[in-house]
Order: structure tokens, then sequence, then C-alpha cells
């Protein structure tokens, strides 16, 4: 009854990243294609891909009218597009190799679009235990408070969407906050890197636009 769905929390922290004016983005590995379906709020185009077949599947159910729902792997099919204003991602980065993964997504957007994902780290305890003390405490409490919110006033909170649990196992994240820090770096110069506090962190990274554009 406290559990409730740390990607959903996420959503809105992706969207304030996104570009004033969107034209087109892609949403990587975009699972049953809620957050697909508020990025089509903010873009005239959205293209969802996920692996999954059945996620794709549950997704083309719930797509407004400007979601093209994409079953391939970014890894090695052909993208939609190569002129992405926005690339997004919600827990799926951690499932690929950083080296290959970051190089073919930049690629894919335009001068001055934005990369933005939130991933999940690998455990760190070494030099974030305070934040995992607190996100254990503060995840139960917030339960808690939205628990009762939807009990008096039929308020939603963050509750995990059904269709989750057809979703694919979470794999052991390869890589730390500082790792992927340290890593991004050199592939992404610029990039920004945050551990949030309910077990992801914030990577965003804005291309640099074409010299004299």
């Amino acid at each position: 009854m406290l559990d409730w769905d740390h990607n959903a929390f996420y959503q809105h922290l992706l969207l304030r990243q996104l570009p004033r004016q969107c034209r087109r983005v892609l949403d990587v590995g975009c699972g049953a294609g809620s957050f697909a379906a508020q990025l089509s709020e903010h873009s005239e185009q959205v293209d969802a891909m996920d692996r999954s077949p059945e996620m794709i599947a549950e997704a083309r159910l719930r797509a407004p009218d400007n979601v093209n729902c994409v079953l391939g792997d970014v890894l090695i099919d052909v993208l939609p597009h190569q002129d992405y204003d926005a690339i997004v991602s919600i827990t799926a980065l951690h499932h690929m190799p950083w080296e290959q993964a970051l190089p073919r997504l930049s690629a894919a957007l335009r001068p001055g679009g934005v990369l933005a994902a939130v991933v999940l780290p690998r455990a760190d305890l070494r030099h974030e235990l305070p934040v995992e003390i607190a996100a254990i405490l503060g995840h139960r409490l917030l339960g808690a408070t939205w628990f009762v919110k939807r009990l008096v006033r039929s308020k939603r909170g963050y509750p995990k969407d059904p269709d989750r649990f057809a979703m694919p196992v979470v794999m052991n994240p390869p890589l730390t906050t500082r790792e992927v820090a340290d890593l991004d770096a050199a592939l992404l110069p610029g990039a920004h890197v945050r551990r949030l506090l309910f077990w992801r962190y914030l990577l965003v990274w804005h291309k640099p636009p074409t010299p004299g554009g």
C-alpha cells in the first residue's frame, strides 16, 4: 500500500529538460508508453522505441496519434530519425553498454538538442550512504502521505502502473553515479550528472550548436 513508482515520480523532472520548442522527441526504452503519452503533449512527434514486443504492444494501446511506437534496439537498429530536438529515457540506459549507447544517441540529436535520462546507478555506499538512508526513509514517508491522500481526497500520488509488472526484470546497474560522471566527461563533454534521491541519477547533455548556426 505504501509502495509507489519512482519512474513516474521523475517523469516531470525529465519534461522540464525539454527544449522550449520541440518538433520531434525519441523516448528510449519506452516500456508500456505512459511517459510517451505525456511527451506527446510537449512535442509535435514522439518516437517511442523499445526492444520488447510485449511493451510495444502495450504502448500502442495507449499511444496518441502523434506517438509512433517502434519495436527495435537503439544500439543496432536504424533509428526513425537523426535530427531529434530531444532524446529522453527513464531507467533504460543502464541496460546498455555506455560506450556504445551515448555516441549513438548523441549522433541522433540535432545541434542544440538535449539528451536527458533518468538512470539507475549501482549502489555506492562508500560515497552515497547518506542518500541511501534518506531514500529509504523518504520512500516510506511519501508512500504513507500519498496513501492517506488517496483515501481522503482520491489523489493518485504515484501508484505503480499495472503494466509495469510485465516489464523485463531490472538488470543490476553496472556503473555508479561517480563512474558515469567520469565516463560522460570523456564521451559527452559538458554533460551534467546528478544523483537523485530515490535510487536514480539524472543525466543531461546539450549538444553544441553548429558553429555559426
